[in-house]
């Protein structure tokens, strides 16, 4: 599987973006997907995750409210819709795909990686 992801950039805050991750090669359809990212000095963290059918999206208490994760299986891919973008926001942001079919926070459930895209959100 290989995930590519873009959408990033800089945005004030308050602002919105968009991220988005297409899967290509082995099909991911059948699995849940998730969400990452990681502040520069900071660890990789979770920020949401999906089923394979595209419900039961579980959030970071950090985002909660804030973001929507949301999955087309027609274009075999996930999105992150990110609305009130605060400065601490920033972060590379990473979507995997899991090893279950289910929504998942467990960070060792996720095989595949993207390769990452920046959000900067100024204040």
């Amino acid at each position: 599987v290989q995930l590519q992801a873009s959408g990033g950039g800089l945005v004030q805050a308050g602002g919105s973006l968009r991220l988005s991750c297409a899967a290509s090669g082995r099909a991911a359809s059948n699995n849940g997907m998730g969400w990452y990212r990681q502040a520069p000095g900071q660890e990789r963290e979770f920020v949401a995750s999906i089923s394979w059918r595209g419900d039961g999206a579980i959030y970071a208490d950090s985002v909660k409210g804030r973001f929507t994760m949301s999955r087309d299986h027609a274009k075999n891919t996930v999105y992150l819709q990110m609305n009130s973008l605060k400065p601490e926001d920033t972060a590379v942001y990473y979507c995997a795909v899991s090893l279950s079919s289910t929504a998942s926070r467990l960070t060792d459930r996720y095989r595949y990686w993207g390769q990452g895209t920046q959000v900067i959100v100024s204040s």
